[in-house]
């Protein structure tokens, strides 16, 4: 079972960020591990997500003397729970999280970037920002981007090669489960909820969600909205969020929010969703994003967004069907934009159900979870140490050559048979996942006409069954032994299509190099089930060595004399495999 261990600051990250994907990979057979502060928001992710948890605590201050300690802390809890993965995030946590699996030499390290504050940092503080998060890409083998634009950003800036990058599906941490954000129909509820922040029945509101900070662009959007205040009497301004002593706005922009009548700041909520009910237009004027979840949620609840050209919120806006995107900066851009949608409910109706459209075709939790986990098992796959070492590899190639010696005068006699039969090509070629679920063209050569039929029973000719029977077709794979993209013994390789389909257990059959023959060719072969084959397979990969191997060549030679599990029920060879049940 593959350990991940996911390395996080605060756990309310894992909370917003990571909502369903632990529980996700669990239920794929990963032992997933939290590492974050310690805390009742801890205990909570455990209980959530039914994931393991551990508290080593973590500050998102610089605060040199205790990073150090949580360091050291790091490091030896993860010698001690020797991960195959880990997972960092947040600035901090990214950081140590990264040094210390570097340190305690774990094999598959991934850096989660969920933006990058040094985008709108200065002086001295940029420089350590871009030291820091160099230091965490370097150590990391993967660099997880949440948005292509942030990707092509953390190129630019030397953090990261294009070709260590990761987008996972369309980008975003997480994705959005939509329907949450559906706006209700109940005209009760969102009345209640308009009263209770003194917000009239019949007033147009535009929105905000996020930190109230310089970074989110909250002067902008209060210069922006002053004109339009003031011009219009039926317009408030509704701010869902709270003030944050690290990036504070302007006394002046303070004031002006706190004073004003029809600016209404509703602090921190636990859950954002009902507000975009009462919101016409949603505005976001972040400098710098990752991706900016609050544009999928509005999206989702069928609201039009407006936000500056930066960093992650390109990638969140399609400009002029979905929302509207304008200069970064411009307050005045950005209040024409805004007015434009509270004079046009039509317009207002139309990028409304074009985003919740484009969030439901785009940004399923589910595809984003899938693309992850497939990158991790890559990944455990690529780093994994080669089985069986020198004396599998030499067993191969004096197997592979001596079999082609001795069976060159039968395979010349079957390539002539194909051609006479079946014409050319005389070979068959196909992509197959081999070790570390790398593609490599098989060969065998051909048994099935190209026309004769939709299915393969029907394609498969007389001189074909004879070849199958006999397992003669499978001869041209000792050249693939030869090359080194498969062994004599192990899982047989199959299809690149079935790779998203393997759970984690079933995946491990590309930790080894796939084979001619293997461990369930000699226990019923094609009679078996899937999920019973694969078992097989994975079993070959925890107990497989030179005397098996040995073993399994003998029994080959007694089951291809007895023709035995040549094909499934019904089947030419096997059904295709999709999936095991959950």
């Amino acid at each position: 079972m593959t350990r991940i261990a996911y390395v996080l600051t605060k756990p309310i990250s894992a909370r917003l960020l990571l909502k369903g994907q632990l529980r996700f990979q669990r239920e794929r057979g990963f032992d997933v591990i939290v590492i974050s502060s310690p805390g009742d928001d801890l205990d909570r992710v455990g209980a959530e997500e039914g994931v393991r948890t551990l508290g080593v605590p973590l500050r998102r201050a610089i605060r040199p003397l205790a990073d150090l300690t949580a360091l050291v802390r790091l490091y030896r809890v993860l010698r001690e729970l020797r991960p195959e993965v880990v997972h960092a995030s947040t600035p901090k946590a990214g950081l140590l999280g990264m040094v210390a699996a570097w340190l305690a030499r774990v094999p598959v390290r991934i850096y989660a970037l969920r933006g990058l504050r040094l985008e709108t940092a200065r002086g001295p503080k940029r420089l350590l920002l871009w030291c820091a998060e160099r230091v965490a890409s370097a150590c990391a083998d993967r660099v997880v981007c949440v948005s292509r634009s942030l990707a092509d950003l953390c190129c630019r800036l030397g953090l990261a090669p294009e070709e260590k990058i990761f987008v996972p599906a369309a980008g975003s941490s997480n994705g959005v489960d939509a329907d949450r954000f559906l706006v209700a129909t109940d005209d009760r509820e969102k009345a209640s909820l308009r009263e209770r922040l003194g917000i009239p029945g019949d007033a147009r509101v535009v929105g905000f969600v996020g930190r109230l900070t310089k970074d989110k662009g909250i002067e902008e959007l209060i210069e922006a909205c002053g004109p339009i205040l003031r011009s219009c009497s039926d317009v408030w301004l509704l701010l869902v969020g709270d003030f944050e002593a690290e990036d504070p706005p302007s006394r002046d922009v303070m004031h002006r929010m706190r004073r004003h009548p029809r600016i209404v700041v509703s602090g921190f909520v636990p859950d954002a969703a009902p507000y975009y009910s009462v919101m016409d237009v949603v505005a976001f004027p972040s400098h710098r994003e990752g991706f900016p979840n609050v544009l999928l949620e509005a999206a989702a609840a069928q609201r039009p967004v407006v936000g500056f050209r930066a960093t992650g919120t390109v990638d969140a806006i399609q400009d002029g069907r979905t929302g509207t995107l304008v200069p970064l900066g411009d307050s005045l851009a950005l209040a024409r934009a805004v007015t434009r949608y509270l004079q046009d409910p039509k317009l207002r109706a139309r990028h409304g159900n074009a985003g919740r459209l484009w969030v439901t075709q785009n940004f399923r939790p589910e595809d984003i979870w899938s693309d992850l986990t497939r990158e991790l098992v890559r990944l455990s796959h690529d780093r994994a140490p080669a089985r069986g070492g020198v004396s599998k590899r030499l067993v191969d190639l004096v197997g592979a050559s001596v079999g082609l010696l001795v069976l060159a005068p039968a395979m010349l006699l079957i390539t002539i048979a194909v051609w006479w039969h079946l014409g050319r090509p005389v070979l068959f070629r196909q992509r197959r996942a081999g070790f570390h679920a790398r593609p490599f063209e098989l060969v065998k050569f051909r048994t099935m006409v190209d026309d004769g039929g939709t299915s393969d029973e029907e394609r498969l000719t007389s001189l074909g069954r004879f070849l199958r029977r006999t397992s003669l077709d499978e001869l041209p794979e000792l050249f693939n032994v030869l090359r080194g993209d498969m062994s004599l013994v192990g899982p047989r390789p199959l299809l690149m299509d079935y790779l998203p389909r393997y759970n984690a257990r079933q995946a491990r059959r590309h930790e080894v190099k796939p084979g001619l023959t293997g461990w369930a060719q000699v226990n019923g072969r094609n009679r078996l089930a899937w999920e019973e084959r694969l078992e097989a397979d994975s079993w070959y990969v925890d107990h497989g060595n030179l005397v098996l191997d040995l073993k399994i060549l003998w029994r080959t030679l007694f089951r291809v004399v007895k023709q035995d599990g040549i094909s499934g029920p019904g089947h030419a060879t096997m059904p295709e495999f999709r999936g095991s049940p959950e």
